[in-house]
């Protein structure tokens, strides 16, 4: 974990947004502290919509598309200012990168993608990606950002990707519940078919649960990046390389088609 080079990691919604917008300069001090080593950092943020939601004045999360698109606009700026406010302490400066599904299906988008997450690195930036929830519709979504946060993984050829939820690790069942077991590795070609997955995060805040972590793992190890699933309040043990969490071995050669999976759900 320390000797990677380039980490991605990704921090959903329940964990930085409402009453756990205070674990966001936890979160960064563990990526400034992977950034002031030399890693290259991206992070990979949920929260837009569950950020704005107050701004809007709504009780819960909107279920019509121009309401959650309205509060992705308010949500993404106040999100961005809280990351920079808090990198500030650093001198770290943030780069700020939404996609969509449609952007990383399109080769010249994928390409201009790619591009600019590259110069961003080789600048010192440390960029951050959302979902690009003001425009995206529900045909051209990723489904989840966990899944966003694989592909990225895949498109910078990322060494690390760690996944943060509010559970510590995989188990084979919801950890609440009777018998459930703590999964501590999982090999590229091992099928989790006895798992059984429950939600991940806060009910009516996120969009993933475990099977999308787990997809998205399975997804960016076959092509050849490290996963490591593990709690947001556990990151800066996660980045030094405690041995903490689910770790999902990489493919050990990735594809090398030059193309990204099909991204929409």
């Amino acid at each position: 974990m320390p000797r990677a080079k380039r980490i991605v990691v990704k921090v959903g919604s329940s964990s930085i947004s409402g009453p756990n917008a205070g674990q966001i300069p936890h979160l960064v001090d563990a990526l400034a502290e992977a950034h002031g080593r030399g890693a290259e950092v991206i992070l990979v943020s949920s929260g837009a919509i569950a950020t704005g939601i107050p701004y809007l004045k709504l009780d819960s999360r909107p279920t019509d598309l121009a309401t959650q698109q309205a509060a992705a606009a308010v949500g993404q700026n106040v999100l961005i200012y809280r990351y920079q406010e808090s990198l500030d302490r650093y001198e770290i400066v943030a780069g700020q990168v939404l996609l969509t599904a449609g952007d990383l299906e399109n080769p010249t988008h994928r390409s201009n993608a790619q591009r600019a997450m590259e110069r961003l690195l080789g600048l010192r930036i440390l960029p951050i990606v959302n979902e690009n929830d003001t425009v995206a519709t529900q045909e051209i979504r990723f489904g989840d950002n966990d899944r966003l946060a694989a592909l990225v993984s895949i498109l910078v050829k990322a060494d690390l990707l760690v996944l943060l939820s509010d559970v510590d690790a995989l188990y084979s069942r919801p950890p609440h519940e009777p018998g459930a077991v703590r999964i501590d590795h999982v090999g590229i070609h091992d099928d989790l078919d006895g798992v059984t997955f429950g939600d991940i995060g806060s009910a009516g805040v996120g969009t993933g649960g475990a099977g999308t972590k787990v997809a998205a793992a399975k997804l960016a190890a076959a092509h050849g990046t490290a996963v490591l699933l593990t709690a947001t309040g556990r990151v800066s043990d996660a980045l030094a390389g405690v041995e903490i969490g689910t770790w999902f071995d990489a493919a050990a050669i990735a594809p090398t088609t030059g193309t990204l999976p099909v991204v929409s759900a």
